[in-house]
């Protein structure tokens, strides 16, 4: 008959880590989250149940650290994150408890992403309904996509700065359309230029 493992020792084996002892044979090093919340102490017998609990715990860690390396390259949305982390095989219970974390924690946020996104794609020369559709396509609200936009300074006034000066406005028109401005901006600016050649 076999005997349930018992924790003989717990080491700390580097930072925010502990070298688990099971009937005093080094068994496994293991992240101290997850040690902390199975309850793992020296005299635990290591049954089934406890195992569970230090499995689901393991993942649960897995998934924010997955969620973590891929915030410190660059910011997310809720979306994004969720299909970034999908591709590294994190279980959708763990994903979303990942997500909630760094939402909670204030690493994502889909208003501050939207904003930041569109203000960069604004400079970057993009029109209104380029930037709608970077943002959607991210997952990002139709609300806070309305209210990304809303902030950045307004797409005619945006049109006519990229406009002015241009030796060929014509030319510079089509790129304007190209990069998402809409019709009445576009008709607007082209209203500004004859009105400029007639003088």
């Amino acid at each position: 008959m076999q005997t349930t493992p018992v924790v003989t020792a717990l080491r700390k084996a580097g930072r925010d880590r502990v070298a688990v002892e099971l009937d005093g044979t080094p068994w496994r090093v293991l992240p101290a989250e997850s040690v902390v919340a199975a309850g793992l102490d020296a005299g635990v017998s290591l049954d089934r149940e406890r195992v569970r609990r230090l499995r689901a715990e393991l993942r649960r860690v897995e998934a924010r650290s997955a969620a973590l390396s891929a915030l410190r390259h660059r910011d997310h949305t809720a979306t994004t994150l969720r299909s970034r982390l999908a591709a590294k095989g994190v279980a959708p219970i763990d994903r979303e408890a990942a997500i909630v974390t760094m939402e909670r924690a204030g690493l994502v946020d889909d208003a501050r992403f939207a904003q930041g996104r569109a203000s960069a794609l604004a400079a970057r020369g993009a029109g209104d309904l380029m930037i709608q559709d970077d943002l959607e396509r991210r997952g990002v609200a139709p609300a806070l996509v309305d209210e990304a936009i809303g902030r950045l300074e307004p797409e005619l006034e945006r049109a006519r700065r990229l406009l002015a000066g241009h030796p060929d406005w014509r030319r510079a028109l089509r790129r304007l359309a190209a990069k998402g401005f809409a019709e009445d901006a576009l008709e607007a600016v082209v209203a500004d230029q004859r009105e400029a050649e007639l003088g």
